[in-house]
């Protein structure tokens, strides 16, 4: 039984991924270490990002690390918000798989 199936939430792959984090440092770790970071779902989890990512780029993953990423607080003009929480998650592929994004 998946982590998933006890929480009682089933998620689609479209639905674990939202988007890759496209910056300086993940283009590096996706040269040197073929590991590449996403966004993801806050409720999934390592095997539901797992099974996404090898559903929706048809690769295959070795490991996923994942980070919760705490809101900021941000001045507004007069008033204080804060930023979205979010889910990162870093994958890696078997060595013989790449994902183009571009």
């Amino acid at each position: 039984m998946s982590n998933s199936q006890k929480s009682g939430i089933e998620f689609e792959a479209y639905q674990v991924v939202y988007r890759p984090l496209v910056t300086e440092k993940g283009t590096h770790l996706s040269e040197v270490n073929n590991t590449y970071t996403f966004e993801v779902n806050s409720l999934a989890t390592k095997r539901d990002i797992k099974n996404a990512v090898a559903e929706l780029w048809n690769v295959r993953v070795v490991g996923v690390r994942t980070q919760n990423r705490q809101g900021k607080r941000r001045r507004y003009k007069t008033h204080y918000g804060l930023t979205k929480r979010w889910k990162k998650a870093i994958v890696q592929l078997h060595e013989d798989d790449r994902i183009a994004f571009f």
